[in-house]
C-alpha cells in the first residue's frame, strides 16, 4: 500500500473511447435481460407465505428442502434465520388455501421428518402488498438519482451532474442485469444493496470531481482532460484502500453471514466493483463528452471599464 502513496500518473481517460464502448455494451446486455428474462422476485415483492421453525438441533437445510419437495411444497426457499437450528420457510401463495392452513401443512411435513420441529412464527405477504414495494423501490431509485443530480449542479456544474448521475445509472443497470443474467433471487435486502450502491459509487465521484475543481483553479496550464486525469491520479490511493477495505467486510459477510445475506452481499460486492470502474471511466469521461471547459467552474472576471469584456 505504500507505493501507492506516491503520485501516479496513469493515462485512464486515454481509452475512454474503448470504455465507453465496453459500458455501452455491458449496459445494453442488461436492459436485455431485464427486458427477456426479468428479476427473480422473492416473496417481499410477489408475495408468499413465511414461516419460522425451531430444530433441536442443527438443521440440515439440504435435508429439510429435500422433505418439503417430498411432502408437496417444490420450490421452497430455506435458509438458516440467527442460529443454525431456526430455519426460515419461504414458498408462493397457493390460492386455494389460506396461511393458516398452509403453515399447518408445513408444520406437519417437517414434523414427519423430525417430531421436535415448533413452530416460531408466520408471516404473509399479499401479492398487493409485494407490487407496492416493488413500485416504490423503484420510485426511490429515481428519487434518489433526482435528488443526486440537483445536488451536484448547486455543488459544481450541471455537466458534473450529468457525469455522476450517467455512472450511477449505469453501476445500476449493470448490478440488476447481473441478477437478471443468473436468477438470483432479488428481495428487499438486495433493493437496499442496490441503493446503498448509489450512496458508495457517489461518493468516489464527488472526491475525484472536487480534486478536479482544485486542479482547474489551482493550475494554470492543461486542458480539461489532463485535469481529470489528475484527479483521478492523486485520488487513485484512496480509491483503492476504500474499495478494498469495504470489498473485505464484503467478503466475509458472503462466505460466513449465512444464506440470508447472501443477495445481499452479492449485491454490494457487484456495487463497489462496478462503482469503482464507474468512478474512474465513466464519470469523468461522460463530463468530459458533454463539453466540460475550464470556464464551466472558474468564474470569468472582466476588468472593470474595459468596453470589450475581455477575459483577465
Amino acid at each position: 500500500m505504500r507505493a501507492l502513496s506516491k503520485p501516479t500518473h496513469i493515462n485512464f481517460l486515454g481509452v475512454r473511447r474503448i470504455t465507453a464502448a465496453v459500458s455501452i455494451l455491458l449496459v445494453l446486455l442488461s436492459l436485455a435481460s431485464l427486458a427477456t428474462r426479468g428479476l427473480n422476485f422473492g416473496i417481499d415483492f410477489t408475495g408468499g407465505v413465511l414461516v419460522e421453525v425451531d430444530y433441536p438441533q442443527a438443521a440440515e437445510l439440504d435435508a429439510v428442502r429435500s422433505t418439503l419437495d417430498a411432502g408437496g411444497f417444490p420450490g421452497a426457499v430455506v435458509q438458516n434465520f440467527g442460529s443454525a437450528s431456526d430455519v426460515l420457510v419461504r414458498l408462493l401463495p397457493q390460492a386455494e388455501k389460506s396461511s393458516a392452513e398452509l403453515s399447518a401443512e408445513i408444520l406437519g411435513v417437517l414434523q414427519a421428518a423430525e417430531p421436535q420441529v415448533e413452530l416460531r412464527r408466520i408471516e404473509y405477504v399479499g401479492p398487493q402488498v409485494g407490487e407496492e414495494l416493488a413500485i416504490n423501490g423503484g420510485l426511490a431509485m429515481i428519487w434518489a438519482l433526482g435528488c443526486i443530480f440537483l445536488y451536484i449542479v448547486l455543488r459544481f456544474h450541471w455537466k458534473f451532474s450529468a457525469g455522476a448521475v450517467a455512472a450511477l445509472g449505469h453501476d445500476v443497470v449493470l448490478t440488476l442485469g447481473a441478477f437478471s443474467l443468473f436468477q438470483w433471487d432479488f428481495d428487499l435486502p438486495v433493493l437496499a444493496a442496490v441503493l446503498a450502491v448509489i450512496g458508495y459509487s457517489l461518493n468516489d465521484t464527488i472526491v475525484v470531481f472536487d480534486r478536479c475543481r482544485e486542479n482547474f483553479r489551482r493550475k494554470g496550464s492543461g486542458d480539461e482532460v489532463d485535469m481529470m486525469n489528475g484527479a483521478i491520479n492523486e485520488m487513485l490511493s484512496r480509491t483503492l484502500m476504500t474499495s478494498t477495505t469495504t470489498l473485505l467486510v464484503l467478503g466475509a459477510l458472503l462466505l460466513i453471514g449465512g444464506e440470508a445475506l447472501t443477495g445481499f452481499s452479492t449485491a454490494l460486492i457487484l456495487g463497489v466493483v462496478i462503482g469503482t470502474y464507474s468512478s474512474t471511466y465513466v464519470a469523468g469521461a461522460s463530463s468530459l463528452a458533454l463539453g466540460l471547459k475550464r470556464t464551466d467552474l472558474i468564474p470569468v472576471e472582466i476588468e472593470e471599464g474595459d468596453e470589450s469584456g475581455a477575459r483577465v
